[in-house]
C-alpha cells in the first residue's frame, strides 16, 4: 500500500552522491548499533500507526497528501549532506537549486523579474510579504476577507500593523463593495486577496480588486498558498480563471509547494514582483557571507537556518514534473478539480444534502438537511463521526449561515452552521468517488435512523 520503489533509487543515488567526495581522505562512518536502531525504527513505525491515513483516497478531510516519491527520496538523499540554505557556505548546490525552483514558480505566474525564496510554509511566507508591505507603508492597515486564513490577523498583530476583516459575499469571496468602503477611509496600505481560501476554496475577485487598486494605490498581496498551482489547469470556472489570469499584477505572491506541489512539510514560497524590495532585508553578518559575491538566500529572507533538503526535493519534483499547462502535473490538478465537480453534482442531486455553492477548485462544503442551524450542525458532527467509523475521513467547518440562504430555508437559531468539508486533493479521488459517496450515504442513513 505504501510506495517502496523509491528506496532502491535512493540507495543508488546515495552511491552517486558519495562518488562526488572520493578525493577526500578515507573516513569510516561513525559506528552505530544496527540492532538498537532497528528496534527503535520499528517502534517509530508502530507509533506512526496513530495517524489518519493521509495517503489514502478515503482520507478526504484536511489538505494533507503524501509527497511525490521523488520528493521523498531527494529530500532524504540531501540529509546525508544536510545543507543549510541560509548562505552559499552552507549549501552551494541546494541554494542554486532553490533559486532555479523559485524562478520556475515565478515564471508560472508570468514573472521574469522577481525576488523570492523558500521558507517553512505559508505562515512564514505571508509574514514576510506583510512585513515588506509594512516597511513600505508603515502603520498602514492590512485588509483581508473574513474568509481569509486566520494567520493574516495573527501576523498583523505580530508586526504591529492594524488589521480589518472585509466581509465576504455568499460565495465565500471578498465583497468588493465592502472593500471599497473600507478603502475610502484612507487607512489601508495593503489588501490581501486569497486565491483559494482554505475553508471553502473560494477565489477572491482579483479583476475588481485591481480596479480598486488603480483608485486607492494600495499594495496587493495574493495569498495563493493553497490554490496557486491551479493557475496551470484548464478546467477552472470563468470567474476563478479570470482571477488567476491576473495574478501577475500582484505585488507579492505566496504559494505552498507542500500542499499541491507534492512536497514534504515544510516548504512555502514567497515572491515579490519588484526585486528592489530586497534592500529592506539588508543586514550585516560577520561570518556567513564571505565565500561568494553571489546572492546568499539569507540576505533576502527573515529565516536564518533553512533546510536545503526542501530545495533539493522541490527541484527534483519540478525536474520530473515541469510546471506547464497541459503537462502531467497540471493533469493531476485537473483530476482533483474533476473530482470536486463530480462530487458536487452528486450532492446537489441528493435530497439528503444542501450545498451552498459550486466549488471553484477542489474543496467542497455541504451539510445534511435539517430544520434549524443547530439541528444541522449536530447532524454534521454525527455524520462526520459515523463516516470515520467506516474508514471515510472528512472535515468539519463552521461557516456563516447566510452561505446557505439560497439553498434551503433554515431556522436561524444560530449565526453559523457546522457543515461537512472535503479536500479532494489526490488525483486518485476521482476514481474513488463512488466508494466515498457510498460510505457517506451509509453514514447519513445510520444517523437518520438513530
Amino acid at each position: 500500500m505504501l510506495e517502496h520503489d523509491s528506496l532502491q533509487m535512493l540507495s543508488i543515488a546515495l552511491g552517486t552522491l558519495e562518488e562526488g567526495f572520493n578525493s577526500l581522505p578515507a573516513l569510516s562512518p561513525s559506528r552505530v548499533d544496527n540492532a538498537r536502531m532497528a528496534f527503535v525504527m520499528k517502534e517509530v513505525a508502530t507509533r506512526m500507526h496513530d495517524n489518519y491515513p493521509y495517503f489514502h483516497p478515503q482520507y478526504a478531510g484536511q489538505m494533507l497528501k503524501p509527497p511525490h516519491p521523488i520528493a521523498r527520496a531527494a529530500y532524504a538523499l540531501a540529509t546525508w549532506i544536510n545543507p543549510n540554505n541560509h548562505s552559499l557556505d552552507g549549501g552551494r548546490a541546494s541554494s542554486k537549486m532553490e533559486k532555479e525552483s523559485v524562478a520556475d514558480i515565478a515564471a508560472m505566474f508570468g514573472w521574469k523579474e522577481h525576488l523570492g525564496h523558500l521558507c517553512a510554509g505559508g505562515t512564514m511566507a505571508n509574514l514576510e510579504a506583510l512585513w515588506v508591505a509594512g516597511q513600505l507603508q508603515p502603520g498602514k492597515q492590512v485588509l483581508a476577507s473574513d474568509q481569509a486564513h486566520f494567520t493574516h490577523t495573527r501576523i498583523s498583530s505580530v508586526l504591529g500593523l492594524p488589521f480589518a476583516a472585509v466581509p465576504s459575499d455568499n460565495f465565500g469571496r471578498m465583497d468588493v463593495k465592502a472593500l471599497e468602503k473600507a478603502l475610502e477611509r484612507g487607512e489601508s496600505g495593503c489588501v490581501v486577496a486569497t486565491l483559494g481560501t482554505t475553508g471553502s476554496g473560494s477565489v477572491d475577485p482579483l479583476p475588481e480588486i485591481l480596479r480598486l487598486r488603480d483608485r486607492f494605490k494600495f499594495r496587493l498581496h495574493v495569498d495563493a498558498a493553497y490554490g496557486g498551482y491551479f493557475t496551470l489547469v484548464g478546467n477552472l470556472p470563468p470567474d476563478a480563471r479570470a482571477s488567476f489570469d491576473l495574478i501577475s499584477e500582484a505585488d507579492s505572491i505566496v504559494i505552498d509547494p507542500h500542499k499541491h506541489g507534492l512536497q514534504p512539510y515544510g516548504c512555502g514560497c514567497v515572491l515579490f514582483r519588484d526585486p528592489s524590495v530586497g534592500a529592506i532585508y539588508k543586514h550585516d553578518s560577520p561570518y556567513t557571507y564571505f565565500t561568494s559575491s553571489e546572492l546568499h538566500l539569507g540576505e533576502i529572507s527573515l529565516d536564518c537556518s533553512r533546510a536545503g533538503a526542501s530545495a533539493v526535493a522541490l527541484w527534483a519534483t519540478m525536474r520530473l514534473l515541469p510546471l506547464t499547462r497541459g503537462g502531467e502535473f497540471a493533469a493531476m490538478l485537473e483530476s482533483c478539480r474533476d473530482a470536486a465537480i463530480s462530487f458536487h453534482r452528486r450532492l446537489s442531486q441528493d435530497t439528503r444534502w444542501i450545498v451552498p455553492f459550486a466549488p471553484e477548485m477542489d474543496i467542497l462544503v455541504w451539510a445534511p438537511r435539517g430544520r434549524s442551524a443547530s439541528e444541522i450542525s449536530s447532524l454534521s458532527q454525527r455524520i462526520f463521526k459515523a463516516a470515520a467509523g467506516h474508514g471515510l475521513h472528512l472535515a468539519l467547518i463552521r461557516l456563516p449561515l447566510r452561505f446557505f440562504s439560497s439553498a434551503a430555508t433554515i431556522e436561524p437559531d444560530q449565526e453559523t452552521l457546522l457543515c461537512l468539508r472535503s479536500v479532494l486533493m489526490k488525483p486518485e479521488h476521482l476514481h474513488w468517488l463512488p466508494r466515498i459517496y457510498e460510505i457517506l450515504g451509509r453514514a447519513a442513513d445510520e444517523v437518520a435512523h438513530t
